[in-house]
C-alpha cells in the first residue's frame, strides 16, 4: 500500500513523526512524506525532523508565506504533481493548516481516497481560517479519524458516521513516548537562561497577532503578574512585537524551541497561557493547568476540572486564571490509550 502523508506545519510535524513510525514498520505499506514547506524557518521545520528523527521529506514544495490564497495555490499546485507521479493508494492529511486543505482538496479532484487525522474539531467560529480548513477537510475525506468523542459527536452530527473512527490522540502517544525519552537525560533538554519559577507562554494565533487592541491588553496582564513569563516568539509575532509593543520586563522573550525543548519547558511551568491547540493538549498530557488566550477551544475535554480556563485576552480574566488553584491529576481517557497511530494504520490497511 503506497501513503502520501502531507505536512507543512508544526503540529503536523510532531504528529507525522507518531504515525510515521508505525506505518514505516510495516512492510506492507509505503510511505512517502510530502512537505509543502508552509513552515520554512529552521526553527519551526527543519529542526523538527532533526529530533524526532522523522524521515526527510521525500518532496518540499518550499511554499512559504503569503495570502491563505496565495499559498494555498502554490500547494494545490505541486502537491498534484507529486500525486500524478507517484499514484498513491491513499493521502494522508493532519490538522486544520492550509497544507491540510490543499492536500485534501487535491487528493479528492484526483479521486484518491483521503484519510484526515484529528478529524472532527469544531470551535464553531467561522472567523478562524483553521474553522473553514477542518470542515473542508472533513466533508471531502474518506476516513475521518476522531481524536475524542466530542469529535465523534460532531462527525456525527453533520452525517459522517460511517466514515469515523474513534482512534484516541495521536498527540497523546507522542507526549507519552517523548515524555520518557526527556525524562532519561533532562539535562539535554534544557533552554538556557530560563528563570527558576516561571509562567510559559506562546502567542501566534491571528485573532491576537493581528489584533494590537488584544495583544495590549495580553501584555498589560502579563505585566500584573508577579512571576516571570517564558515567551517563545513565533518569527512573525516577533516582528510585531519589536515594532508595536514595549514588553513588560517579567517577560523573557526566547526564540522558537524544538519540540522535545518545549515540552521541557512546560514540564517545568508552573502554568501555559497560550492560543495554540496543541499546546493546550500538551499542558492537559503533563498536568499543567492551562489558561488559553482565545473566547473559545476546540479540546472541550480539557476544560473539565478547570484543567484549561478561557480568558480570551481580557486582562481580569487572565490574572483570575493565573491565580485560580491547581486541580487534581486530570483524566486522558478521552484521548485514547497512547496507541492511537497503531489504530489508524490499522483502519488504512483494511480500506
Amino acid at each position: 500500500m503506497k501513503i502520501v502523508s502531507i505536512v507543512g506545519a508544526r503540529p503536523q510535524f510532531i504528529k507525522a513523526a507518531t504515525v510515521s513510525r508505525i506505518l514505516r514498520s510495516n512492510p506492507a505499506i509505503h510511505e512517502i512524506l510530502l512537505h509543502t514547506g508552509q513552515h520554512y524557518d529552521h526553527n519551526m521545520s527543519d529542526v523538527f525532523f532533526d529530533e524526532l528523527h522523522i524521515p526527510r521529506p521525500d518532496y518540499n514544495l518550499e511554499a512559504g508565506s503569503g495570502s491563505h490564497a496565495t499559498q494555498t495555490g502554490t500547494m494545490l499546485t505541486g502537491i498534484e504533481e507529486v500525486l500524478l507521479r507517484e499514484k498513491p493508494d491513499c493521502t494522508l492529511v493532519y490538522g486544520d493548516t492550509n497544507s491540510t486543505l490543499a492536500g485534501a482538496l487535491t487528493a479528492s479532484k484526483l479521486h484518491i481516497p483521503v484519510a484526515h487525522v484529528e478529524a472532527g474539531l469544531r470551535s464553531f467560529n467561522r472567523a478562524m481560517p483553521e474553522e473553514i480548513n477542518r470542515i473542508v477537510t472533513d466533508r471531502i475525506s474518506d476516513m475521518l479519524f476522531a481524536p475524542t468523542p466530542t469529535a465523534v459527536y460532531n462527525l456525527t452530527h453533520e452525517g459522517l458516521a460511517e466514515i469515523t473512527t474513534f482512534t484516541g490522540d495521536v498527540m497523546y502517544d507522542s507526549v507519552l513516548f517523548y515524555k520518557a525519552r526527556i525524562e532519561e537525560n533532562t539535562e539535554k533538554y534544557e533552554t538556557p537562561g530560563i528563570p527558576g519559577d516561571y509562567l510559559l507562554a506562546t502567542i501566534h494565533r491571528a485573532e491576537n497577532t493581528d489584533n494590537p487592541a488584544n495583544l495590549r491588553k495580553i501584555f498589560l496582564a502579563f505585566s500584573r503578574i508577579s512571576r516571570d513569563i517564558v515567551l517563545p516568539i513565533h518569527p512573525r509575532t516577533r516582528k510585531i512585537l519589536q515594532s508595536e509593543f514595549p514588553l513588560p520586563s517579567n517577560v523573557h522573550i526566547i526564540d522558537p524551541v524544538g519540540y522535545l525543548e518545549m515540552l521541557k519547558l512546560t514540564m517545568d511551568a508552573h502554568k501555559v497561557l497560550t492560543d495554540s491547540g496543541g499546546l493546550q493538549k500538551e499542558a492537559y498530557f503533563l498536568g499543567k493547568q492551562c489558561i488559553t488566550l482565545r473566547t473559545e477551544t476546540e479540546w472541550v475535554e480539557t476544560l473539565h476540572d478547570q484543567w484549561n480556563i478561557i480568558t480570551g485576552s481580557d486582562p481580569g480574566l487572565i490574572l483570575e486564571a493565573v491565580a485560580a488553584p491547581i486541580p487534581s491529576t486530570p483524566t486522558h481517557a478521552v484521548f485514547g490509550n497512547g496507541k492511537s497511530a497503531g489504530l489508524i494504520m490499522e483502519k488504512l490497511l483494511h480500506f
